[in-house]
């Protein structure tokens, strides 16, 4: 599903370059559970980002589903619907309802029609304890009850693989409790990417 050959990503600052991934290779099939680990700074959050090129590599290749995504004249943004993203500081649109966020996409992309994107985050939001708080912005929301909806907004794109970059880092325990139950029931059906520095979450996870 995701080939990465040689992959090599290099910053450039005032103080120098930092090369941050060396000659990384990795291979990962459909239906697997990655779980990737280290201090901070080591790079895992840049490797991530790397597959859907959120950060653009310096060199190699990114292979996804028989394309490789870095190469000139490959429509990315097509790529990425098939690729959910949930960032460790949700990144909800502050404007919008929980609803709006989740059906934007889908819609506006012409994936779904507005009454089908509505279905879709009704189900989703049930299947989570939230569809309550459909109408609701994300200012009204816990940390815990963000995250959450930022997962689900993902899975409205109904994509083939799911990246989690440091889902939990910025929630308390009972909120990470049910991110971590939300993510085990995720691997069910996804193949799913996660980055983490909590040893513990790693082991519990995979």
């Amino acid at each position: 599903m995701i080939s990465v050959k040689n992959l090599e990503k290099t910053f450039h600052t005032e103080d120098g370059d930092i090369h941050v991934l060396k000659g990384i290779n990795q291979e990962i099939e459909k239906g697997e559970k990655i779980v990737i680990v280290g201090p901070s700074g080591s790079g895992k959050s840049t490797f991530l980002r790397c597959l859907n090129l959120l950060e653009t590599p310096t060199s190699g290749e990114v292979w996804f589903e028989g394309t490789q995504i870095n190469a000139p004249g490959c429509d990315v943004d097509k790529l990425r619907q098939k690729m959910g993203m949930v960032f460790q500081h949700f990144n909800l649109f502050p404007h919008l309802s929980v609803r709006q966020n989740i059906t934007l996409a889908p819609v506006t992309l012409k994936l779904k029609t507005q009454e089908e994107a509505d279905a879709t985050a009704e189900r989703l939001l049930e299947r989570i304890g939230l569809l309550a708080k459909a109408d609701a912005f994300p200012s009204q929301l816990s940390g815990g009850q963000q995250q959450r909806i930022a997962i689900v907004r993902a899975l409205a794109m109904e994509p083939d693989v799911m990246l989690f970059d440091e889902p939990t880092s910025a929630l308390d325990p009972a909120s990470t409790m049910k991110i971590e139950e939300l993510m085990t029931h995720l691997k069910k059906k996804y193949t799913v990417i996660i980055v983490t520095h909590n040893m513990q979450q790693a082991a519990r996870i995979s």
